[in-house]
């Protein structure tokens, strides 16, 4: 269909012509053809030998001084005939200087885009993609519908790969090649939008650019969007660079398409309202954060610097823009930084004061310090029911008279050391003393933002978050508490007792400080030093947690200069379990790091066995503990003689038996020591989801793993009655076996660790009366099942090695 001919821009010398214009004479003439078709044509050709060009239509000048990146309006032609148009250099005389020309023929009433693309030099241009006049036989002068806008894209790009088209997450053109239109043409709501041009995989962004449609007034209006120019100019003869740039069917000067340059912006998540504790974050009708967490920030991330930025605060688990807790428009600067911080209530009622849920934005934000040796803090107050504060280290006033949603005077530049810091009212009054580590928290040459967050009277605030200072790194992830200084501390150890499956291992948080991470069941902390006369909370959260959002359990304590004994126990599974005790902490407010005489050990006994009675506890046949129930400690420490002792646990109220332990207090090396003694796990396994036997476990002040004490109840003689001594229990080195069964084959010793394991196996000869020794050095210290075993009989006991 089309005939090509091309002639060296050079290779004459032209006179300059006189100045032409398409006349309206020119057009009725065209007009006067029974049979015509409109065409638009549009100089996209970015080779700058091209940069101005004159056209002819059958040898008549149409088009004079035609520019790169103009657009005719729509102009009748001849349809039914042969059309010839050329291309010629700007200061051509006649169609004698043609570069190149097409032939082709229109159809009745049809209308179409052309468009100019590609390279006529020879040279100077990486890809060089022939020149060609590309039609679109299908084109449109308006929408159709008064609240659209149409548009076509046109791939002219000669240096740009195979690229898509998105807007807000949706793939508006998909692998468009260069010379290429999209099929049909885009029929968008008129409104502004973000695009991005990305490459055919859609993961590497080319460019984003702002399409102001609304803006521009297009609505029911059709147009041609076109990439244009050069991805790489330094390998095309420097000419234009790549850009989107917009047609009308008016004609004129194509509108360029503003690229979005980016804002670098970090979101902190401040807002202490249980309705906003988890939410979802909407950029331009795209889901940008997801299941954003109280006390949490993003790393500074880039976001287009742009007007009209849309953000929407969502509750947790959004799909749309619906039931939205807050709307926001941001206008971002390029090249900026920016933070931004949620803040405020969302709810209707339950906190007071309650300022209205919002963004506070700073502007002028750092990455870094600057200067390697300082660390630069940004201060913000975030706390609703603070009043204005003084931040205070030593005598120096840092931040002076902060009231909430307001940031400090810029920056503080401080060299990297620990601080301590005071806030303090108006009238100097000591509000709160916190800890500043950053030399110990390795900060220098960074900068961070350091928030006021959670409320003072948490009674008046749904028992929300407790006030303190937290501290937002550039990096993101969990805001840092700055530990606060207090004049008095709790001591307090913790201990896992909860035998329900489900809670084998959990995550302790205080005060949203991951304070014990993976922390498993029978195992204790050492004592740990607490906030005393303040409020904190204590939240139980499900193994691997990273914040406190999916808590098990949440304890809020004040407590007393004191030394405190807290087991976690109970169930936290519905079913499965017989009886169902709710989960709980219990705590003893009078504990012991050591033993009140230095020969003595001190015992806390703690009854823990949810399926357990109620029981009394007897050194031998002398009662120590009486009628202890579940949950419950003893009213105070049982202080004896450091020594070996027979533990008997028997039902309370009553004579039955429970289970015998041994106490080889001195052989565990409890000399001076106080520990606590926990009745735990199941007497019943069965019916409690086969979770851990019942058994008596002792907890040291130093924490770790519970020891557990023998159980020497009694000898399981699974035939003919069989009986056997082994002892010493616990041992450490070897161990003595008497009354060996009875039988003329040899009997083997097993030993068996706790999860059924053959760890050490021996073989005794046969002789019912005699006394053996097995070697157990090579064992680890732990609890053991010891079977003896002939071909008539078996018996087994259970055995405690310590080291």
């Amino acid at each position: 269909m089309f005939a090509v001919t091309f002639k060296n821009l050079n290779s004459t010398s032209m006179l300059k012509k006189q100045l032409f214009s398409i006349t309206l004479g020119l057009m009725l003439s065209l007009a006067s053809f029974a049979q015509t078709a409109k065409v638009q044509v549009i100089h996209n050709c970015a080779d700058t030998a091209a940069a101005m060009v004159d056209v002819y239509i059958n040898g008549t000048l149409q088009l004079n001084d035609f520019e790169f990146r103009k657009a005719t309006p729509f102009i009748e032609l001849p349809a039914g005939v042969n059309i010839n148009i050329a291309i010629a250099p700007s200061n051509s005389d006649s169609i004698i200087d043609t570069l190149v020309s097409f032939n082709f023929n229109l159809i009745d009433s049809g209308k179409y885009v052309i468009v100019a693309s590609g390279i006529i030099s020879p040279v100077g241009y990486t890809p060089t993609q022939p020149f060609s006049l590309e039609v679109f036989a299908a084109a449109q002068l308006t929408a159709g519908n008064p609240a659209n806008t149409n548009v076509l894209v046109y791939h002219g790009a000669t240096d740009a790969p195979k690229v898509d088209v998105v807007s807000g997450g949706n793939t508006l053109v998909d692998d468009i090649s260069y010379s290429e239109y999209n099929a049909n043409y885009l029929q968008l709501p008129t409104d502004n939008y973000f695009i991005s041009v990305t490459d055919s995989s859609g993961l590497d962004t080319l460019a984003t650019y702002y399409a102001p449609l609304e803006d521009l007034n297009l609505q029911d209006s059709a147009l041609v969007v076109l990439a244009s120019g050069f991805l790489t100019p330094a390998n095309n003869s420097n000419g234009a660079a790549f850009g989107l740039w917009a047609a009308l069917p008016a004609g004129g000067n194509l509108i360029e398409l503003p690229l979005v340059t980016s804002a670098r912006v970090q979101i902190i998540h401040n807002s202490a309202d249980k309705a906003a504790r988890v939410v979802d974050v909407w950029i331009n009708d795209s889901l940008a954060l997801d299941s954003f967490v109280f006390r949490t920030c993003t790393p500074f991330i880039d976001l287009p610097s742009y007007t009209n930025l849309n953000v929407v605060i969502q509750p947790h688990g959004s799909t749309n823009l619906a039931n939205a807790l807050g709307q926001y428009t941001l206008d971002l600067a390029p090249n900026e930084k920016y933070i931004v911080v949620a803040n405020g209530i969302a709810s209707g009622s339950g906190y007071a004061p309650a300022p209205a849920f919002n963004l506070d934005i700073f502007m002028g934000a750092e990455e870094v310090s600057g200067n390697p040796a300082n660390t630069n803090v940004l201060v913000y107050h975030g706390a609703t029911d603070a009043p204005a504060v003084n931040v205070v280290s030593g005598t120096t006033t840092l931040v002076d008279s902060i009231y909430y949603t307001q940031f400090s005077n810029g920056y503080l530049q401080l060299p990297t050391l620990d601080y301590n810091i005071a806030l303090t009212d108006a009238f100097y009054d000591t509000i709160a003393k916190f800890s500043a580590p950053l030399a110990s928290l390795n900060l220098q040459g960074q900068s961070l933002v350091v928030l006021a967050s959670g409320f003072i009277n948490r009674a008046a605030n749904r028992n929300g978050s407790i006030f303190g200072l937290y501290a937002a790194l550039p990096s993101g992830g969990n805001l840092i508490p700055l530990p606060q200084i207090l004049e008095d501390s709790a001591r307090v150890q913790i201990i896992h007792n909860c035998a329900d499956l489900n809670a084998e291992v959990v995550d302790v948080w205080i005060n949203d400080a991951l304070v014990l991470d993976n922390f498993s069941f029978r195992k204790s902390t050492p004592f740990l030093s607490l906030p005393a006369g303040i409020d904190f909370d204590l939240t139980i959260a499900a193994q691997s947690s990273t914040d406190t959002i999916t808590d098990v359990r949440r304890y809020f304590y004040n407590l007393e200069d004191k030394t405190y004994i807290m087991v976690a126990q109970g169930n936290v599974s519905t079913t499965g379990y017989d009886p169902i005790v709710p989960f709980g902490i219990s705590i003893f407010d009078q504990g012991r790091e050591t033993a009140s005489n230095a020969s003595n050990t001190d015992i806390l006994v703690f009854h823990g066995g949810t399926d357990a009675p109620v029981i009394d506890v007897l050194t031998d046949n002398t009662p120590v503990v009486q009628n202890l129930l579940y949950s419950q400690f003893s009213s105070d420490y049982v202080e004896l003689p450091t020594a070996s002792y027979v533990l008997n646990l028997k039902e309370g109220f009553g004579v039955t038996m429970v289970a015998s332990y041994n106490a080889p207090l001195s052989s565990l090396g409890l000399q001076g020591k106080a520990v606590v003694a926990l009745a735990s796990g199941f007497i019943n396994p069965n019916v409690n989801s086969n979770g851990p036997d019942f058994g008596l476990w002792v907890s040291l002040a130093a924490g770790g793993d519970l020891i557990p004490l023998v159980d020497v109840t009694s000898v399981e003689n699974m035939k003919n009655n069989a009986t056997v001594n082994v002892y010493p229990n616990p041992a450490s080195n070897k161990l003595y076996i008497s009354n060996i069964l009875p039988g003329n084959e040899n009997t083997v010793v097993n030993f068996y660790n706790q999860i059924g394991e053959v760890v050490l196996s021996q073989q005794i000869s046969a002789n019912s009366s005699s006394v053996s020794s097995i070697e157990i050095d090579m064992l680890a210290a732990g609890l053991y099942t010891v079977e003896v075993i002939n071909n008539q009989t078996r018996a087994t006991s259970k055995v405690s090695i310590v080291k």
